[in-house]
């Protein structure tokens, strides 16, 4: 049995792992690894990519800036996530702000000891990530479509620290690059629509608040044809390996999303649509390894 305290720094853990949203940062890693064997790396042995000191550096990095932005993201977002999120919110509250501004400064210094290690250039990158981030959850957040398209860039951004690693500027790259933007820009917009009463009350001029729902389930829309016709390119004009599957799986899953999407009016909807984008993005990362099943055994 566990004591009084024990019970007690356990909550804290979870809390603290609740606020850096560690499920969140535990698939980026696996997918900045999968896609640095799969897409960035793929002419180097398996064995080399996953022994190589500056892309751990480079992960670990990104994972220390990234629960540093979830943090100065919930500062800020207190009380919004207090009228959105509640429940959740009630188990942010067990670590106190003073105790979170104290992990955010800690992250964010680790994240530069680590990309240190690769090189001042890497230095400099992660500094601006780090600014960005922190720009972004204090004024451009509040903004309609500025904030979406910004915090869609800055999600992004850890993966393109590894396209810079590896250099590699194969056109497959940037088809994939371009289809997890764009999904990413439909998470931000759905967030947008799940989350207006807290918007509205504390005044952030997200899309929904400043256009109205209509006009922000049009450019959702707008953003979901366009997620489909890059996955449609991905099939027909690169070779993706059997990652047909999931992107097949994909567009039939964005066009249940798009008729379900018109006839949504409650929170609970709205929440339905964010967590089918979430499987998708999630399946996503693990289906990059059907590109080649058997390039892990011929490569290590």
């Amino acid at each position: 049995m566990l004591s009084r305290r024990q019970k007690h720094i356990l909550l804290k853990f979870f809390s603290l792992f609740s606020v850096v949203r560690g499920y969140n940062i535990l698939v980026v890693v696996i997918a900045q690894y999968l896609a640095s064997v799969y897409i960035f790396a793929n002419h180097i042995p398996v064995k080399s990519v996953l022994l190589d000191i500056n892309l751990l550096m480079l992960v670990l990095s990104s994972s220390a800036t990234i629960a540093a932005g979830y943090i100065i993201n919930n500062f800020y977002d207190s009380e919004k996530d207090l009228i959105n999120r509640p429940q959740k919110t009630m188990l942010d509250r067990l670590v106190s702000q003073n105790t979170k501004l104290s992990f955010y400064f800690i992250l964010n210094f680790f994240a530069l000891v680590f990309a240190s290690y690769v090189s001042f250039k890497a230095v400099v990158f992660f500094a601006l990530y780090i600014f960005a981030i922190w720009f972004y959850s204090h004024r451009l957040k509040k903004q309609p479509m500025v904030g979406n398209i910004v915090s869609a860039v800055l999600t992004v951004t850890p993966f393109f620290a590894i396209f810079i690693y590896y250099r590699n500027f194969e056109m497959v790259v940037f088809g994939h690059a371009i289809f997890l933007f764009l999904l990413i820009s439909m998470r931000e917009l759905i967030k947008d629509l799940e989350n207006i009463k807290g918007d509205l009350a504390l005044n952030y001029r997200t899309v929904p608040v400043v256009h109205g729902e209509r006009i922000t389930k049009m450019m959702l829309s707008i953003v979901a044809i366009l997620t489909i016709l890059s996955a449609i390119v991905l099939i027909l004009f690169f070779d993706i390996g059997h990652m047909y599957i999931f992107f097949y799986l994909c567009i039939i899953l964005l066009l249940i999303f798009l008729l379900v999407l018109w006839k949504s009016e409650k929170k609970t909807h709205y929440l339905l649509l964010h967590n089918m984008l979430k499987f998708i993005i999630v399946a996503g990362v693990f289906s990059i390894l059907l590109i080649d099943v058997s390039i892990v055994l011929n490569r290590i």
